[in-house]
């Protein structure tokens, strides 16, 4: 038998792996400028209360949620990365490229958001597109706040929570993966990036909290309608 029939036949896994790892670090920088531009709203309550964050909401939305922005800039990015990670988890079968544990905080965390966001999306997109409802602004999440303070405060810091936590320990990994010598010259500790998560999810919450204590600006036939559209959702009809 000739040497070559000897060998066993390269396994397509490694590059299978190393493809969906490009995806998922590919995808990454679309869904950090949308949380950057996102966060904002609630960051600058913190100065201006519901008014400017309701302001700088709505200048956002011409990023994301125009008909090319939320399906290209958000939706496929934000697919892509979901989709990639999880059958990396599938084809990484070698010892030395085993996925990571289910333990670790980035494997947590980014099942957390899977947990936390869909209830966000339909709660804040979808329901408000079928009630007919328009150029939302903060008032709807005063609502929210303010009418189901335990469940909001929950799902609200959970998913920041998880988001920026989920975002420190990518960061790192992409860093690492394609920095690589540069990057760890002057990467943190674990204990550096959970203090850095805690840094960008505190801004956000204060400005929530902001809100949670500000006196309701709607109308009380629109306040109705926003009222009526949260308990659309089984979380805020329990």
């Amino acid at each position: 038998m000739a040497e070559s029939e000897d060998r066993p036949a390269p396994r397509a896994q490694p590059k299978v792996a190393a493809f969906l790892t490009t995806l998922a670090h590919g995808s990454s920088p679309f869904i950090t400028t949308f949380l950057l531009i996102h966060l904002s709203a609630p960051v600058l309550a913190n100065l201006g209360g519901g008014s400017l964050a309701s302001q700088v909401m709505l200048l956002g939305r011409e990023y994301y949620q125009t008909p090319f922005g939320e399906k290209f800039l958000l939706l496929a990015p934000l697919g892509i990365h979901v989709a990639s990670g999880m059958a990396k988890r599938i084809v990484s079968g070698a010892p030395s490229k085993r996925p990571r544990p289910m333990s670790s905080l980035l494997s947590i965390t980014g099942y957390g958001i899977l947990a936390f966001l869909p209830l966000h999306f339909i709660t804040h997109r979808l329901l408000p597109v079928e009630a007919n409802l328009t150029d939302l602004d903060y008032e709807f999440v005063k609502i929210g706040l303010q009418t189901w303070p335990w469940r909001s405060w929950f799902m609200y810091t959970g998913l920041i929570g998880c988001v920026v936590l989920h975002a420190a320990e990518g960061m790192n990994i992409i860093a690492s993966t394609w920095a690589g010598a540069a990057w760890a010259q002057w990467k943190g500790s674990k204990r550096t990036r959970r203090i850095a998560a805690g840094a960008g999810a505190l801004p956000v919450l204060t400005g929530l909290w902001i809100l949670f204590r500000e006196p309701l600006m709607a109308f009380p036939s629109m306040a109705r309608q926003f009222e009526e559209t949260f308990t659309r959702s089984w979380v805020f009809r329990l």
